[in-house]
């Protein structure tokens, strides 16, 4: 592809989630916590963990009607199905079923071994499995047969997971079977924090009392809150959402130790073994504490901490169901995607500095504290450019995120800043062969 300069500009790819999917979400997601808010929903009985699977089936069906609709992405080649192409095998239908099964052992199996999932903390969760799982497995079987009917090459990871524990080793590539055990490995892992805590975000936002919101800094409070449960709300709902027919499915998984590593590092219960010996940045000073007295600077500041907020939330919406760490389910290149290659890493580590200010001089007077802790965030961020660094190398093996990687190099706002252009001049989108409307 081309460089500017040297003849044609590179084009920047289709987006995997077209932009009316990521606003019909958003909307349902809104819409639903407003239902849940003023009682309108009958049946719930209070119960927090029936009120955010509403939540789910009310964003996943939003989803599903525009994707199929609008973008009708069950006809992308990237889903492995073809229109027109009908070859139903029940023997291979039975071997993904197998295979489904397995992968779900294997999760259970985890759960069973490790003391982190004995606890109360995932009360809720292991609900939610309760109420999920057997329509679930109920609807799978016609499901998997379907979609396999469709497949010119049906040996998915499914299918050869399910031919390896039938003790039928041919036509099995052990790499895909591993590939698929850690996408499971991924989803076992996340999906059990982020549906915790979109629980706990709910509960609080039903019973919140909005006469609260009498001063800025109560406004400040509820704005920065919600945003991080509209974040955990719509992660849920990804790694739930994972399906061939909505093109969602998984593609890859993050094949190094490396990103493993560092991905897992920022979440429960791997922070909490090194924030507090290692990288314990928070010099327990607070922003507010300290703008306090100048009221002007102190709402600047607050705005600045939720724009930047409000930015990272902003990448999570624009994946649709398509969010997921750790995997590969489709090149995002809309929204703040169309500036730089992480928005979110960005914006959550500016903010990270913006709230606990750790180049504040603390009240020993001691500069050199304040260096240290400076240098512990700077640390932190290491971190995600680390996370960065191996997601990069990862999606790279994909032609469209290299086209992306490069449209950005031309484009992005780093790279307009540089020549003093405006960052939103950008040229038209490449066609991937069908419309792509956005809002």
């Amino acid at each position: 592809m081309a460089s500017e300069g040297r003849g044609a500009s590179p084009a920047l790819p289709p987006s995997a989630t077209g932009g009316w999917t990521a606003l019909a979400l958003l909307l349902a997601f809104l819409g639903g916590l407003g239902l849940l808010r003023i009682g309108a929903v009958p049946g719930l009985g209070g119960n927090t963990v029936h009120a955010a699977l509403f939540l789910i089936v009310l964003m996943g069906v939003a989803v599903a009607v525009v994707d199929l609709g609008v973008y009708r992405v069950h006809r992308r080649v990237s889903t492995g199905m073809a229109p027109g192409h009908w070859a139903p095998s029940w023997e291979r239908t039975l071997h993904k079923f197998v295979g489904l099964l397995g992968s779900v052992g294997f999760v259970a199996w985890l759960y069973w071994l490790f003391p982190e999932y004995h606890g109360d903390f995932y009360g809720r969760y292991y609900e939610l499995l309760k109420l999920i799982l057997p329509p679930w497995l109920l609807l799978a079987l016609p499901y998997l047969y379907w979609v396999d009917a469709r497949m010119p090459k049906p040996q998915d990871g499914y299918w050869m997971l399910g031919r390896l524990l039938l003790m039928r080793r041919e036509g099995v590539d052990r790499a895909r079977v591993w590939n698929h055990l850690l996408g499971w490995l991924v989803k076992g892992f996340f999906l059990p924090l982020m549906f915790t805590y979109m629980c706990n975000d709910l509960e609080r936002f039903v019973r919140y009392d909005f006469a609260q919101l009498t001063a800025f800094r109560f406004v400040y409070d509820f704005l920065f809150g919600f945003l991080y449960f509209i974040d955990v709300g719509l992660v849920s709902l990804g790694y739930l959402m994972s399906l061939r027919a909505t093109d969602t499915h998984l593609r890859s998984t993050e094949p190094s130790m490396l990103g493993w590593s560092v991905a897992l590092l920022c979440y429960q219960p791997f922070w909490s073994l090194f924030d507090k010996q290692y990288l314990a940045y928070n010099a327990g000073n607070t922003w507010g504490q300290w703008l306090w007295n100048t009221p002007w600077l102190y709402g600047f500041w607050a705005c600045l901490i939720l724009l930047l907020t409000g930015l990272y939330v902003w990448a999570t919406v624009v994946f649709g169901a398509r969010f997921s760490n750790l995997t590969h389910r489709g090149i995002i290149t809309s929204g703040p995607y169309r500036f730089s290659k992480h928005p979110a890493y960005l914006a959550k580590n500016l903010s990270w500095w913006l709230i606990s200010v750790p180049f504040l001089i603390g009240s020993d007077g001691s500069a050199a504290e304040a260096l240290r802790h400076c240098l512990l965030l700077l640390m932190l961020n290491g971190v995600y450019f680390l996370r960065a660094r191996t997601e990069e190398a990862h999606l790279s093996r994909d032609a469209d995120y290299r086209a992306y990687a490069q449209w950005i190099a031309a484009h992005g706002l780093l790279a307009r800043l540089r020549r003093g252009r405006p960052a939103a001049a950008v040229p038209a989108r490449a066609s991937d062969g069908e419309a792509m409307p956005q809002p």
